[in-house]
């Protein structure tokens, strides 16, 4: 069955979210600032439109994927200049599905104000990276009402391959952002230990090979290896261009040292991986991949 579908942000993720939609049979429609996108959208089967509103208007499905908290409260409740944001131009009923990572207090916020205007909203940040949303193998982490994400799993199912309700509203970036913190503590970890190793006279891909198979494995060593030389399909084999950029790492870990100190949380790993991404971000790295801070000469700590 096919839906029509407004798909706003197509970024590195966002495109090839949307083109599995499109493949999938479903009439979507793309935005993003950004012309060159649209474009290369359209050229894959995508639809585009000059009136983002009249798209809105008569969408049943509207799916968000942006930068930050401050682009989404925009995107859906309208900008400080006056102009309408979604939940003033959708249809009531339909179904809002934010791919954002965001702060999940502002997911709660829109997630209320879409209540109120009679449209469904579930958060659905995801992991996977730039590979996962091209091969249709995402993760989704879901916050929201049960039924409304039983409304969004056919669509879901057509971009990631492992759907999780976490909870209500807010609950899906919660995790989201758990997730990243780990990811990036993973990062550097994994770097450290690499770096050890080739210091030390050894084989990077021995190093690598070894920590695969023992206790140390984890998804930064197997799948996105930050040393040049070990794998050939990674951002570190090609400058660390592309992937998932440093300055969104370091946003998360913010986000995740933010819920920290709102919940009362302790975490210190956390809050040091902040503060070296923070550095790498500062030594202009923060367009590379976060895998880059392999490269990162890290202070003695």
């Amino acid at each position: 069955m096919s839906t029509n579908i407004v798909f706003i942000g197509l970024g590195n993720m966002g495109l090839p979210m949307a083109q599995n939609l499109a493949r999938a049979g479903h009439a979507v429609t793309g935005f993003d600032l950004m012309p060159a996108s649209v474009r290369q959208f359209v050229a894959g089967g995508g639809l585009s439109s000059e009136d983002l509103a009249a798209a809105i208007a008569a969408a049943d499905v509207v799916i968000t994927m942006l930068p930050a908290s401050r682009h989404v409260q925009g995107a859906y409740l309208g900008t400080p200049l006056g102009e309408a944001g979604i939940l003033a131009q959708a249809k009531k009923g339909a179904l809002l599905i934010d791919c954002s990572t965001i702060a999940p207090e502002v997911a709660r916020e829109v997630a209320a104000a879409a209540l109120d205007k009679g449209l469904r909203m579930i958060d659905a940040p995801v992991s996977g990276g730039t590979a996962g949303a091209a091969g249709g193998t995402l993760t989704f982490m879901v916050g929201g009402a049960a039924e409304d994400l039983a409304g969004a799993r056919p669509l879901l199912e057509q971009m990631g391959k492992n759907i999780f309700h976490a909870g209500p509203s807010g609950s899906g970036q919660t995790v989201k952002i758990c997730n990243n913190m780990l990811l990036g503590i993973l990062m550097i970890g994994t770097s450290e230990a690499i770096r050890l190793g080739v210091a030390n006279g050894l084989d990077p891909k021995v190093v690598s090979d070894v920590m695969a198979k023992s206790s140390g494995r984890n998804w930064a060593l197997e799948v996105y290896n930050p040393c040049p030389g070990v794998f050939d399909n990674v951002p570190a084999a090609r400058d660390y261009t592309g992937g998932f950029g440093v300055d969104l790492m370091l946003k998360d870990l913010g986000l995740a040292v933010e819920s920290a100190g709102a919940s009362g949380a302790s975490v210190p790993l956390g809050q040091l991986a902040r503060q070296l991404y923070d550095v790498h971000s500062k030594s202009g790295a923060g367009g590379l991949d976060f895998s880059s801070i392999y490269r990162l000469q890290h202070p003695a700590v």
